[in-house]
């Protein structure tokens, strides 16, 4: 089943940007972010932050949503793509804007994401996913990701090469299609799944994004522990 907007590609791009105690590089994510063709908006979800990310990103020049408490990734990205979604009926405009996914600590590298639009502007795919050019193993977290592109490859026979990348660019069909999101950490995952399976076209996008570097610490192994948890139960649904 194709999920696809009526009319030829809207052409705009509003980035939406999940954060979360980020206040040291949504600065710059934001100024990176808004300079990329296409884009006419830049709008950054707060997950309940207990630092300064809403008035860094405000700074920057971002739309800023704040959840009081922290609500997870996947509903951050829901909360964006409904907010793109009013501005767009208010605007009044004739075809919903392209959603793009940034994570928070690009940094100044997500200036690099824009090829990550361009198959879906021109009518090319429903949904890419960026592989970094350049990838650096950190503390486990190849278990995560080895669970889900495995998980993708026995639902769909076919994996990206990084099935974690958080970095999507989709039309507005296609995310509803996917929707509800599945929680979490296990959104990615879901997301390639559920779209494969409706028929929706998705393409991988080499672009040189860098994350902020990932420790070995308690606090990271607890990150990790709960990113399996979410991408094994997302996995668990879709059998």
């Amino acid at each position: 089943m194709q999920a696809r907007g009526d009319g030829p590609p809207a052409g705009e791009v509003a980035v939406v940007i999940p954060a979360k105690d980020e206040s040291e590089r949504i600065r710059d994510t934001v100024t990176a972010a808004s300079g990329l063709p296409d884009v006419s908006l830049v709008l950054v979800v707060d997950d309940g932050s207990r630092d300064g990310t809403s008035r860094a990103a405000e700074l920057a020049g971002a739309t800023v949503m704040r959840h009081g408490r922290t609500r997870g990734k996947a509903a951050a990205m829901e909360t964006g793509a409904e907010a793109v979604r009013l501005l767009d009926q208010r605007d009044g405009r004739d075809h919903p804007r392209h959603l793009l996914f940034l994570d928070a600590d690009l940094g100044s590298s997500a200036s690099f994401a824009g090829p990550l639009t361009q198959p879906v502007i021109a009518g090319r795919a429903d949904m890419t996913i960026a592989a970094f050019s350049s990838t650096v193993k950190l503390g486990g977290r190849g278990m995560v990701v080895g669970l889900s592109g495995a998980g993708i490859r026995r639902a769909i026979g076919w994996a990206p090469a990084q099935p974690l990348n958080g970095q999507r660019c989709l039309t507005r069909a296609a995310f509803e299609a996917a929707r509800p999101l599945a929680a979490g950490f296990g959104v990615e995952t879901a997301l390639t799944i559920d779209l494969a399976r409706k028929g929706l076209r998705i393409t991988e996008v080499e672009v040189p994004l860098a994350h902020r570097t990932t420790g070995t610490d308690l606090r990271s192994q607890l990150h990790r522990a709960r990113q399996l948890a979410d991408v094994a139960r997302a996995l668990a649904t879709r059998r």
